[in-house]
């Protein structure tokens, strides 16, 4: 890169520096003590990654959804999935037009900004895989016309992890979409006491909040993370990492190479969002869990977020 063109990248990682802090300090209005769920969902939103957010009902997962489309004036729509649903309630359908004699195509809910698919395992399996070619390709196409997805788009789904009456597991295709899978989980104390003092108020929270940034800033966000340095001996490192888990004989589920991209675009956006203009390993290997965690399966039932980590230990950082 040029240096003129250096330093103008140099300028626009300052200002979205200071546009994520803003974005992180809106919605801790709302979402209280959960600074590292936002953060890490905001990477994967910014490196134009898909999450999937595990966990008990009732701990704001629906709640971060709706902030963060706030906090950065973006469409929002929930989809509440259930066995009934079809996939023409997820991606639209034709219909027929009485005054035009004519079939138009009805928009379904993905055409938004911020997608919130609830309880995305109470779907059947053909509905679910509605959401496969919306969420790699951004379009969506019906009786063989291709509609086109206005950016940015994001899916943050939920699926609860205890009730399994009911449920469809999600196959390895659908769960490869996601770039992470995280846990809200349950506030401290000290969090949790200030909860029922900013809920509890007449109006809730959320109706009062107000954008910090436009949904075309986040745009630039997500345009702005290819080209954030990533140095030959860090890609040769997130490589071994890879391959390490690959070879490991406890691991009885591959990871693809779609994995590794994700890997490399998730700590791309992670240094941008902390104020720099190249990758480290610190930034590989914090987002190393959330990337890889759900692409493993161990025999033994460990969570694939812990044997990650013991992964990470054996492979050899560059210097």
């Amino acid at each position: 890169m040029p240096a003129g063109a250096r330093d103008e990248f140099t300028r626009t990682i300052a200002t979205v520096r200071q546009q994520f802090e803003a974005v992180v300090e809106n919605i801790r209005k709302v979402i209280l003590g959960k600074e590292d769920v936002i953060a890490r969902v905001l990477v994967a939103m910014t490196a134009r990654g898909h999450v999937l957010l595990r966990d008990v009902p009732g701990v704001g997962k629906t709640m971060l959804a709706k902030t963060i489309a706030a906090s950065m004036s973006c469409g929002f729509k929930r989809i509440q999935f259930t066995p009934d649903l079809l996939p023409m309630d997820v991606a639209g359908s034709n219909t027929f037009d009485m005054r035009k004699k004519a079939f138009e195509f009805q928009p379904g809910p993905v055409f938004t900004n911020i997608l919130l698919a609830d309880e995305i395992n109470r779907a059947t399996p053909k509905t679910q895989s509605a959401l496969l070619e919306v969420m790699e390709e951004r379009q969506v196409t019906v009786e063989g016309e291709t509609h086109k997805l206005e950016a940015p788009f994001q899916v943050l789904a939920t699926m609860n992890p205890l009730d399994h009456e009911g449920t469809y597991p999600l196959p390895a295709a659908q769960l490869d979409r996601f770039m992470m899978m995280l846990s809200m989980g349950f506030p401290s104390e000290v969090a949790e006491v200030q909860m029922l003092s900013v809920h509890l108020q007449p109006e809730p929270p959320l109706l009062d909040l107000q954008p910090v940034v436009t949904r075309e800033d986040f745009v630039k966000w997500q345009e702005a993370v290819p080209y954030v340095f990533f140095a030959e001996e860090l890609k040769r490192y997130l490589v071994a990492v890879l391959h390490a888990l690959r070879s490991d004989a406890r691991n009885l589920q591959s990871i693809s190479p779609r994995s590794t991209l994700l890997l490399g675009r998730a700590a791309q956006a992670r240094a941008m969002l902390r104020g720099r203009d190249y990758v480290t390993a610190e930034d590989l290997q914090a987002m190393a869990p959330d990337v890889l965690g759900h692409r493993v399966l161990l025999a033994d039932g460990r969570a694939g977020r812990e044997f990650i980590t013991e992964v990470l230990a054996r492979v050899a950082v560059p210097s």
